[in-house]
């Protein structure tokens, strides 16, 4: 059967010399796997460059359930980039935000919300003029929340650590060593407290760092398989 569905591209793998396996999270059923048979010719319905990470699609698909790979009969860009291309920092953050998604996202079933926040967070990230070296750190935090470890927002004077492994925050130190000391904890206060996900949090790329590293801790004691990424370091390079 032949449905209408947006989409976001997570990653592709060579299936033959003209064809590629698309791994897409789609609006409609979540997570799926396309074969794109020949999509490096020219007669291609679906090329190789609209497959691109984070490419914002509209695609018409067949789906025969969660078995199996599906196909792709056309897709169109649903969003044209207008400034990632041409920024290293922007490009740096989609490449981080694309590994985490690649590890975190496994649902074969429909999210509208979760989908919404994801589209409109890639577009913002393109359309922002400034203020969004911050910009990953605050979409790893709001991201928690659809996954389901979300911080639990009761931070107060005394509540001034963070327990990493119970998602609260706590008036004593914990005894293991899963937890935020009380300046990163704040940061942490202030990020879940933030309006927008172009808001501030650090000025210097130390504390930026030190920071993503606790969220990456955060996400890979919630997160089964997430194991440890790569592309963070690079996205540190550029931010230095």
């Amino acid at each position: 059967m032949l449905h209408k569905t947006r989409g976001i591209v997570i990653r592709t793998l060579k299936y033959s010399d003209t064809s590629i396996i698309a791994k897409i999270y789609t609006e409609k059923f979540g997570i799926r796997s396309y074969l794109v048979r020949g999509a490096k010719s020219k007669k291609a319905n679906t090329k190789t460059a609209q497959l691109q990470p984070l490419n914002l699609l509209n695609m018409v698909v067949y789906d025969k359930g969660k078995e199996g790979l599906q196909t792709i009969r056309e897709s169109e860009p649903a969003y044209h980039f207008v400034s990632v291309p041409y920024n290293v920092v922007k490009g740096s953050v989609l490449l981080f935000i694309n590994e985490v998604l690649y590890k975190s996202l496994y649902e074969e079933e429909s999210n509208p919300v979760l989908f919404d926040y994801l589209f409109d967070s890639i577009m913002l990230l393109d359309q922002a003029g400034e203020h969004y070296l911050d910009f990953h750190l605050l979409f790893l935090i709001r991201l928690s929340k659809f996954l389901g470890f979300y911080p639990r927002n009761n931070y107060t004077e005394q509540n001034k650590f963070f327990d990493l492994q119970e998602g609260i925050f706590t008036s004593e130190r914990p005894v293991h060593s899963n937890f935020l000391d009380e300046k990163t904890a704040a940061s942490l206060n202030k990020g879940l407290n933030a309006d927008t996900l172009t808001e501030t949090l650090f000025t210097t790329s130390a504390e930026r760092y030190g920071f993503l590293e606790a969220m990456l801790r955060f996400y890979s004691l919630h997160v089964p398989g997430f194991g440890e990424t790569k592309s963070h370091k690079v996205l540190h390079d550029v931010l230095t």
